[in-house]
């Protein structure tokens, strides 16, 4: 027989394997769950497992069993940990492949690897928070954490996971696919950039829609800046503990004429953005105006504005490096924005503003991106 007749020798040797023999040459490794579940500002939920001697979290979340489809378990431990029998999971934000020596596993367990499925559990209501209930004799206690706080409490691995299943729920991106890790395809923008949510309990205040009061000065000008397609620029400053997003837009400085004049300056700054037809939609009463230095009670200004130009990325004045640009619909912004329910109201504002005054479209729900570094020609 030729060569390019023979069988491959693959093909030939399994042919021989009785059943049990094959089966017992395919890969085997650990099945497990978690889910992503949040309050209603961002935070994530970690539990603190009595049963570990490292005091390291977890996410909600455990074992397959045998024969359990990852859901359904996920469904299952849900119930167990928390007793939130009726919690829905929408979506599989990632899944992670676990080698067998990874440096994570503890000494001494003989851990053939993992598979592990992270599913969206949604947003809780302060009632259903209200509402968990821990099994003690397997977990002590439970927290709702910034992002950049739940990091330090899990294992390296789990951050990693948690971060990236939770990033494509706030990005609308693909199931993250995992191995040990890191991504094995491309990196989204919000991973790229180490990019976090902050809890910031002073701007979930809410938005004041009338003048600001002559007594009361304006110290912030923040802006919702619109694209043509109906999405917003936000801005992801880095630092030592990743970067956090904002709006456009910054402080008041003496030599601004007005706060319309910051937003140009501070925008064109920060991202490279020209903008056109500020408008006013109210502002957020700052009572002590510590962050200041203790100036007293003042206000800070969220407008709209329309996007007629991004330029090429630019290291920021006042910063001395370049901040990563992104684009995203109003929803999504006022997520990564950590403003909670106010800021999902001033979100929807500014959208209905935006089209109203512009003729701008409603953002289609899509996975968020950066804005090219050479910059985009909107007009």
């Amino acid at each position: 027989m030729s060569s390019s007749l023979r069988p491959p020798a693959r093909v030939a040797s399994q042919s021989v394997l009785s059943s049990g023999q094959y089966a017992a040459t395919r890969h085997a490794v650990w099945l497990g769950t978690a889910a992503i579940i949040t309050d209603q500002v961002g935070r994530v939920l970690l539990v603190h497992p009595t049963y570990r001697e490292d005091d390291q979290w977890l996410l909600p979340g455990g074992v397959v069993e045998p024969g359990e489809h990852p859901h359904l378990a996920c469904r299952r431990e849900i119930t167990e940990e928390l007793g939130l029998p009726d919690l829905a999971l929408s979506s599989v934000l990632a899944i992670h492949s676990l080698s067998q020596h990874h440096p994570d596993i503890g000494p001494g367990t003989p851990c053939p690897g993992e598979i592990r499925y992270v599913f969206d559990g949604g947003t809780l209501t302060p009632d259903q928070a209200k509402a968990i209930r821990l099994p003690r004799e397997e977990l002590s206690e439970y927290a709702f954490l910034e992002t950049r706080d739940a990091v330090q409490r899990l294992r390296p691995v789990d951050g990693q996971i948690m971060l990236a299943a939770y990033r494509a729920r706030l990005g609308n991106t693909a199931t993250a696919h995992l191995a040990d890790g890191r991504h094995i395809l491309d990196v989204p923008a919000l991973d790229h950039h180490d990019v976090h949510i902050r809890y910031r309990p002073l701007w979930d205040s809410p938005l004041n829609r009338g003048p600001v009061p002559e007594q009361l000065p304006v110290q912030q000008a923040w802006a919702w800046c619109f694209v043509p397609d109906g999405r917003v620029v936000l801005v992801a400053d880095p630092g030592p503990r990743g970067a956090l997003a904002m709006l456009p837009g910054g402080t008041v400085e003496k030599t601004d004429a007005t706060p319309e004049a910051a937003l140009h300056r501070e925008a064109a700054e920060e991202a490279q953005l020209t903008l056109t037809d500020p408008v006013r939609l109210g502002w957020v009463l700052d009572e002590t105006g510590e962050v200041y230095g203790g100036v007293g009670p003042n206000a800070r200004l969220r407008l709209a504005a329309r996007v007629t130009d991004i330029g090429p990325a630019a290291v920021d004045p006042a910063t001395g490096h370049p901040f990563a640009r992104l684009l995203a619909t109003p929803a999504q912004a006022a997520a990564l924005l950590g403003w909670g329910p106010p800021g999902a109201r001033q979100a929807e504002l500014a959208a209905e503003t935006a089209r109203k005054r512009w003729g701008l479209p409603v953002a289609s729900t899509a996975a968020m991106e950066e804005v090219p570094a050479e910059g985009m020609r909107l007009s």
